[in-house]
Formats: C-alpha cells, structure tokens, sequence
C-alpha cells in the first residue's frame, strides 16, 4: 500500500518548531511520506506539488490561513497546535503520534467547514477587493473609533440601517471566535448557516440573526471613518469607505481538516472554551 504523501507547513518563527518539524519527519515515516514543505505564507504552491494531506504547525490563525491557501487544492489539513488555544489546531504532536495510523491511513476522518466569499465594490459597481474566510468578515470601525452607518440588504430585499462599531458575519465553525464574544450564538459546524451579529450597535431592538447558506449579505458603507476596514478571519484587513458596498456570500469550496478522533466539538467547547463553567463559588461550608 502506498504510503499517504503529506505537505508540511510551518510556522517556523514559533519557539521549538523546528525541533518538532524534526520529529514529525520521522515518527510520521511508518505511515506517510513528506513530499515538500513550505512556510506557513501564503504564496500559493507550486502546481507540481501533489498531497494527501498537509500537516500544519502553528496555531489557530495558521489553520485559517493554510485553509484559505489550499482551499483550491481541497488538501485536508492536519493541525499541529503550538498556539495558545488550538480550536481548530486539534492535535499536539503526542496526540498525533497516538493517532497516527488513523490520521495517515486510508479513510482519515475529515471534516469540512463552511466558508464565507467577500468582495468590496465602488458606488459604480466595479469590484475593487476580494477575499475568503473561513471563520468571519467583519466590518469594522477604526480610527478615530466613532460610530459608523450601515445598511444591510438580503437576497437584494433592503434592510436596516444602524449606526455601532460594526458588523460580523460568521460561519457556523467561526461562531466561537469575535462572534461570541460580541453575543452572537454557537452554531453547531455541521450546519451550514451565516451568522450576522452587531457591533455595539446604538439600538435596543438588533439583535444576532442567522441566513441560510444560500443568502447574499449586501452591507453598504453609508458612513466610515478613516480606519475603517473589512477584516477576513482577523488576518486580512481591506479598507473600505463611504459609498462603497460589501457583499458576503458561501464560497462554492469548503475548508478542509482532519478531526482529531478521540476529541468532538462540543467536548473542545467544554474542555478549551470553558463552556457555560460555573462561577468559583466558595465551599458552603467555609
């Protein structure tokens, strides 16, 4: 049996990478062979380079990044946490070389998640801007931090207008990250759904909502700052200005990793997110 053909990308100015791109190599050599690897920019690849898998070693935002850069090649990617958090990150490298057989065998088990496709236009309609994202495109104020004016249309039915901070629009697997902490809701990634949440928006009666995938989101820019910018998944900023519209809408291709198989969502919810824990009460006894 041939064995699986992995792409290695690294973060390598993260502190011991180096030493642990070492040891992937050869714990990995039973299983799988490393054909090439790369550091975790985002050039794009090389056509020549061809993989089963790509074992990326960073943190979160090397898994959103690497996720944008491979989308086009649908390689699942294989997370490697050396972050802070490792969400989407959901091996360290004891717990890959447990998993290893599984990981590397014939029939990983591959996740897919929603991703979001925005493109920024002039007033006269011609497109000036475009990304993907794989956990939110948010619309920010910026400097000078005054409120700005937006108004939202769906499947072109005009919404309303609302002055705040701005705006988020989140992917069912993005919902954990600025979505939740602005008071928008998780949403279980199987979903496939986008999720709109304000920004401090100076009104009683907005509150969060959900559009089917199948939506186009059009927010235009009524009123902005100097700063204010579109901001794909917190790496990619994109100013924007007055007059101009966003438009956010399901990208055609989905992002692509490899679950870790002893670990579910909602035990990383609990476990890394703390999930609903309860206050530090005191002993009643005390």
């Amino acid at each position: 049996m041939a064995r699986t053909r992995v792409l290695l990308l690294a973060d390598r100015s993260r502190p011991k990478v180096v030493e642990v791109l070492d040891e992937i190599r050869t714990g990995i050599g039973k299983w799988a062979e490393v054909v090439a690897e790369f550091d975790t920019d985002l050039s794009p690849l090389p056509d020549t380079v061809e993989a089963d898998l790509a074992v990326a070693v960073g943190g979160d935002g090397t898994l959103l990044s690497q996720a944008r850069r491979l989308v086009d090649r649908q390689i699942p990617l294989v997370g490697v946490n050396f972050g802070r958090l490792g969400f989407l990150a959901e091996f360290d490298w004891q717990t890959l070389q447990q998993h290893a057989a599984i990981v590397f065998g014939p029939d990983p088990p591959i996740v897919e998640h929603m991703m979001l496709a925005a493109a920024v236009y002039d007033a006269d309609g011609t497109a000036v801007h475009s990304g993907l994202a794989v956990n939110d495109c948010v619309v920010t104020a910026g400097e000078p931090f005054r409120m700005i004016e937006l108004r939202m249309s769906i499947d072109g039915e005009e919404g309303p207008s609302f002055s705040g901070d701005g705006l988020i629009v989140a992917t069912p697997v993005g919902s954990t990250a600025h979505n939740v902490s602005a008071g928008g809701p998780i949403v279980d990634p199987k979903l496939e759904a986008m999720i709109v949440t304000p920004l401090a928006v100076h009104s009683l009666a907005f509150r969060p909502f959900v559009l089917c995938p199948a939506c186009e989101l059009r927010i235009e820019i009524r009123r902005a700052n100097v700063g204010t910018t579109l901001v794909l998944d917190g790496q990619v900023p994109i100013r924007v200005e007055t007059g101009q519209v966003v438009k956010i809408h399901r990208h055609a291709r989905m992002a692509r990793y490899v679950a870790n198989p002893a670990t579910s969502y909602w035990g990383i919810l609990l476990d890394k997110m703390r999930w609903a824990a309860a206050p530090n009460y005191r002993d009643r006894g005390a």
